[in-house]
């Protein structure tokens, strides 16, 4: 786990799109070079490849040069079409992994993985429950600003996160957030709308517990900011916590049992899920 102890965006930059592209353009360049070696093999042009795959013969000249991030669909084609025998769909994973900013690459790796996955958050919606308005809001507001291309690459990588609600089996969630967060109207009223909407729906599930730190409350035992605690299928404790882009993978016992108990007085604290949910419920009836 030596890899994972400690990760820090160089710079504020970090989430630009076409920088962080960059943190992790050794991958992509490799997967480009496979990619235009097996198109050259097969005899195809790179209009002629474009045309085949549905993609614009710029976009394919993006992708065998690195510099854009290819979907898995596009991999999977390119993999049959060129007759690669599997070789591209073996960088699959490690591509979709550039599509993240270089300080959360580890913990979007761990997330999916996980077993049990317990958040708070007091400045923004926890990413595994934004609606893709509620993102493309969050990105939208970054500053340094991203070019569209970037934030529409944001946005596809944070939807692609909820993919773990889809697993088999599902992995047991709970969330404690901010009711600060919950009135934000990130995006406006209409965005915040379907956010709390959806924040709804995920709560219904019965693998997904959310609880709500009400703002009249006198005690928040999570002053220090936001983080995520994950159990791996094995049994292994990690935390994650995230400030302005400089980001920290706890694997260490002491820092994880820290946070545990820390989460743990945030629970008891927070309104119950029950009563988390009717409290959502009187914040949609306000907009």
């Amino acid at each position: 786990m030596s890899d994972l102890m400690g990760r820090a965006a160089e710079e504020p930059g970090a989430e630009e799109g076409e920088q962080d592209a960059g943190a992790d353009s050794g991958i992509l360049r490799v997967f480009g070079r496979q990619l235009k070696r097996f198109r050259i093999r097969a005899g195809l042009e790179r209009p002629d490849f474009a045309s085949t795959t549905g993609y614009s013969p710029s976009t394919i000249a993006a992708y065998e040069q690195g510099r854009r991030i290819p979907p898995p669909k596009f991999i999977d084609r390119a993999d049959e079409l060129l007759d690669a025998g599997g070789v591209l769909q073996e960088m699959k994973e490690e591509v979709a992994r550039a599509q993240y900013p270089a300080f959360f690459r580890d913990a979007a790796r761990l997330e999916a993985e996980a077993a049990e996955l317990h958040v708070y958050a007091n400045q923004a919606v926890p990413g595994l429950l934004q609606t893709e308005e509620y993102a493309q809001a969050v990105f939208g507001m970054m500053r340094p600003p991203l070019d569209g291309d970037a934030i529409a690459q944001r946005v596809a990588a944070r939807l692609a996160r909820q993919e773990v609600y889809g697993k088999s089996p599902q992995p047991l969630m709970s969330f404690v957030v901010d009711e600060s967060v919950l009135r934000r109207p990130i995006g406006g009223r209409d965005v915040l709308r379907g956010q709390l909407e959806q924040i709804l729906l995920a709560g219904r599930k019965p693998t997904v517990e959310i609880q709500v730190m009400p703002l009249g409350s006198e005690e928040n035992a999570g002053m220090a900011g936001p983080f995520t605690l994950i159990e791996t299928a094995e049994g292994r404790r990690i935390a994650y916590v995230e400030v302005q882009n400089v980001s920290h993978v706890h694997t260490e016992r002491r820092p994880v049992k820290g946070l545990e108990v820390k989460y743990g007085i945030l629970r008891a604290q927070a309104l119950t899920p029950r009563a988390s949910l009717s409290h959502i419920e009187e914040l949609l009836g306000e907009l």
